[in-house]
């Protein structure tokens, strides 16, 4: 015990001892002495605007996670189907804590960066260590922040990756980083925080002054954005890439048939949707399905991007197509398939919990109106309290997997 005590006290003194450091000449630029004289700047402000960063980098990274597990359930993760609008509020309040996110990072970086310059540049490895931990949390903290931004404007030209996936992994190394951070800096941050505020500059922004326009900025941001997915909200909608009551019927639309290759498919006379079973299959043409028992039910398509519209959809439940292949609804998962030929959301799986409510619906109507082609005519599936990317346009079969 004692040689592995005698070992961290010498791998500690290694990691502190001070390193050789550059000659004063070169202390120029940004690296002289006095350069950022603002006194707005203080480890209390920085502490402050840290603690309301966290609080949306937090929401916004657990809100992500749920959608992330929604649409990629792991083993054994059965996601509910009521309530109806849960996942509507988690992922609208996911994006919106992301945007807000925005102006508090930029009064965060603004009030830290003069520290990239101090002198001397790098103090010892551990010193080392903590500035390169700082500019991953910075950097990720930014890919998050532009990436969210670029993606809910639909515009992924300067992202040659799969935003999802990216946004995803770079989540939790943000987290990860933000956590360390943290740690580091909680004896001087709370420390900064118990001092008194420091008094205002005669003739200047004072702290508080500044701190209310970043407060000002994020309200102001939020509240142009909340609107598409509050409704009463929606006229305020400035920033909004979609907002209720546009598009077809009324609802928006982020896919059309066209863009989907489908349209040719969609509205061929003959086309039939296909109900598999484990031991026996049928297939259904419009006739068909519009002759079994009709349902409606008013329920949210909600959007990854933060947007959501209430439609009132009618047509088939889905646990009524799964009886006519001699399943048990209650003991049944669904894999529904689009028409669409390619694209990573051309197929979807419909767990146990959406399958049996009776709110999941193989739609063929939407707001008393035959299926708009781009809502996915002829038929569409609709389930409550799922991701608009689950919710399969343009069906084609439906395969039914009975749980043991």
């Amino acid at each position: 015990m004692t040689g592995r005590a005698t070992a961290g006290r010498r791998l500690i003194r290694w990691l502190t001892t001070p390193l050789p450091q550059p000659p004063p000449a070169l202390r120029r630029g940004p690296l002289r002495p006095g350069v950022f004289g603002s006194r707005l700047r203080s480890t209390r402000l920085a502490g402050q605007l840290g603690v309301a960063l966290g609080l949306t980098f937090g929401v916004c990274f657990l809100t992500g996670l749920l959608s992330h597990l929604m649409q990629h359930p792991p083993a054994g993760f059965a996601w509910p189907s009521r309530p109806i609008g849960f996942y509507r509020f988690t992922q609208g309040l996911h994006v919106v804590t992301g945007l807000a996110s925005a102006p508090l990072l930029g009064a965060k970086l603004w009030s830290v960066y003069p520290r990239l310059f101090t002198w001397p540049p790098v103090r010892s490895i551990a010193h080392a260590a903590e500035r390169a931990a700082v500019g991953v949390l910075v950097a990720a903290a930014l890919f998050q922040v532009v990436g969210g931004v670029l993606n809910i404007t639909r515009w992924y030209t300067p992202m040659p990756f799969f935003f999802t996936a990216g946004h995803y992994w770079v989540g939790w190394l943000a987290i990860g980083a933000l956590l360390v951070h943290v740690g580091v800096r909680l004896p001087v941050t709370r420390a900064a925080l118990t001092r008194s505020a420091m008094s205002a500059r005669p003739g200047g922004l004072s702290r508080r002054g500044l701190l209310t326009g970043v407060a000002a900025a994020t309200g102001l941001l939020t509240l142009t954005t909340a609107g598409q997915t509050l409704r009463p909200l929606s006229g305020l909608a400035l920033f909004a890439p979609r907002r209720p009551g546009t598009g077809p019927q009324g609802l928006p639309v982020n896919k059309t048939a066209d863009n989907a290759g489908v349209r040719a498919l969609a509205l061929n006379p003959s086309y039939r949707l296909t109900v598999i079973g484990p031991t026996r299959h049928t297939d259904l043409d419009l006739d068909g399905l519009h002759a079994m028992t009709q349902h409606t039910a008013e329920l949210p398509i909600a959007c990854v991007e933060g947007w959501s519209a209430t439609g009132r959809w009618t047509g088939v439940r889905l646990r009524d197509l799964v009886a006519l292949v001699g399943v048990d609804p209650t003991r049944a998962t669904v894999v529904a398939e689009s028409l669409e030929t390619g694209g990573r959301y051309r197929t979807s799986i419909v767990a146990a919990p959406h399958v049996r409510d009776p709110l999941t619906l193989v739609a063929l109507r939407l707001n008393g109106e035959p299926l708009h082609l781009d809502h996915g005519y002829p038929a569409r599936l609709i389930a409550p309290n799922r991701p608009g990317v689950l919710q399969t346009k343009w069906l084609t079969s439906i395969t039914v997997r009975e749980e043991s």
